[in-house]
């Protein structure tokens, strides 16, 4: 696995100013943390945008950021993101924030310092498009949601 270095600014906000980490050798993420004056409550089904107190700089556009659920607080609090995977674009240097979705049927309180998602440093291809008339043959082809076989 390949190391990047990545830049990391403190806001304002920031008052623990602790650098995400890998919590093993093996994880592909970084926690992500809560940064509030106040816990924010989710009711059912109520979306927030929770910053992190956290900005930083992709080296270059061949890197992308991408925040993840953490799976543990989707699977047993049901918070999980309200855009499924958030995209952070190598030009984008503003505060991360993470758009959390309540799917449970209880209120949530999100706490300051809480982790709330994990963050993934990935390389990122940009498509050439070549415009045709016709795609290349597969066994497959059109066939489209559960043409695979049966549920």
């Amino acid at each position: 696995m390949e190391n990047v270095k990545i830049n990391i600014k403190f806001l304002d906000n920031n008052k623990e100013r602790q650098v995400p980490f890998y919590a093993t050798d093996g994880s592909a993420g970084m926690d992500l943390k809560a940064c509030l004056e106040e816990s924010i409550t989710l009711k059912p089904l109520e979306r927030a945008l929770i910053p992190t107190g956290i900005a930083i700089s992709l080296p270059s556009p061949k890197y992308g950021a991408f925040i993840f659920a953490r799976s543990g607080l989707a699977s047993k609090k049901g918070i999980t993101l309200a855009n499924c995977v958030g995209v952070v674009d190598s030009d984008y240097t503003g505060e991360i924030k993470v758009a959390l979705v309540n799917l449970s049927n209880e209120e949530y309180t999100v706490t300051d310092g809480e982790r709330i998602a994990q963050l993934v440093i990935m390389e990122v291809c940009k498509a050439d498009f070549s415009v045709t008339e016709e795609l290349e043959k597969t066994q497959r082809g059109s066939g489209g949601f559960g043409s695979t076989g049966s549920f």
